[in-house]
């Protein structure tokens, strides 16, 4: 009588293909672990504009601290212009807040600058 072979190397085949999946499985899951954590999602300011800017406006609209440098000052204004800035669809108005908000950091506005 003959008994087939084939039925022993499949069975240890699939043993051998699951302990590798199992490893890898392992594996990816200890990577995810490791992983720094992701930064937390950033609250942004929900009030209206005041009347006339302060500083403490204009660093919440341009995102950095009140005592920045100028050249961080800057930077974050590029930034956020680039996000609002009216040729790429953005309003007119934040445009102009954006660059009010430059400009009392900067010290170089005595009172409200925008248009509206």
């Amino acid at each position: 009588m003959y008994v087939p072979q084939a039925t022993p190397f499949l069975a240890g085949l699939a043993i051998a293909a699951a302990a590798l999946a199992g490893r890898y499985g392992i594996q990816a899951w200890q990577a995810i672990k490791t992983r720094p954590p992701k930064p937390k999602i950033r609250k942004f300011y929900e009030g209206g504009f005041q009347t006339t800017m302060t500083k403490r406006e204009a660093a919440l609209i341009l995102g950095v601290r009140e005592n920045a440098t100028p050249d961080k000052v800057k930077e974050a204004h590029r930034r956020v212009m680039v996000a609002n800035h009216p040729d790429a669809g953005g309003s007119h108005y934040l445009a102009s807040k954006i660059n009010e908000a430059k400009d009392v950091m900067l010290g170089k506005t005595k009172g409200s600058g925008s248009a509206f």
